[in-house]
């Protein structure tokens, strides 16, 4: 269990996404735009299966993802082969989208850490922009969802 809900960044702080151009393809290969998600709420996680504290933060991304799903964009990022996912996915009975990046994500999106996961709003905001693991299903972070 992770004790620690990631921290929010400060209004006066916070970065703005300067652009939405990402292309990314879901499992089934299917293309997806990221501007298609301009002026929503949008969780984003990169991780990886080999990843232990991608694996740890999971199951509260998974009880986040179960309670918001149908209100707020998540978009997990892996650039693993879809057989290693899939089966990963299906193991721990994980439901939430999984993509691989077609392009070049967002210069504010680009990490080199696993996990690095961002929460941002429907203004383009990057509220949240944790590295490392954390509890995703806390009350600050359903807060903001709210």
């Amino acid at each position: 269990m992770l004790a620690f809900s990631p921290g929010i960044t400060d209004a006066d702080e916070r970065k703005v996404l300067s652009s939405y151009d990402w292309q990314l393809a879901d499992m089934q290969g299917n293309r997806v735009d990221f501007n298609a998600f301009k002026g929503k709420k949008i969780v984003i996680n990169f991780w990886a299966t080999w990843c232990p504290p991608c694996v740890a933060e999971m199951p509260s991304m998974q009880a986040l993802y179960d309670d918001y799903g149908d209100q707020v964009v998540f978009i997990f990022v892996t650039n693993e082969d879809k057989a290693t996912v899939s089966t990963f996915l299906q193991k721990n009975d994980y439901t939430f989208p999984v993509y691989q990046s077609v392009s070049i994500a967002p210069a504010e999106l680009q990490s080199k850490a696993l996990p690095t996961t961002y929460l941002i709003s429907g203004k383009g905001e990057i509220v949240i922009h944790k590295t490392g693991a954390a509890d995703w299903n806390s009350e600050t972070v359903r807060g903001l969802l709210e």
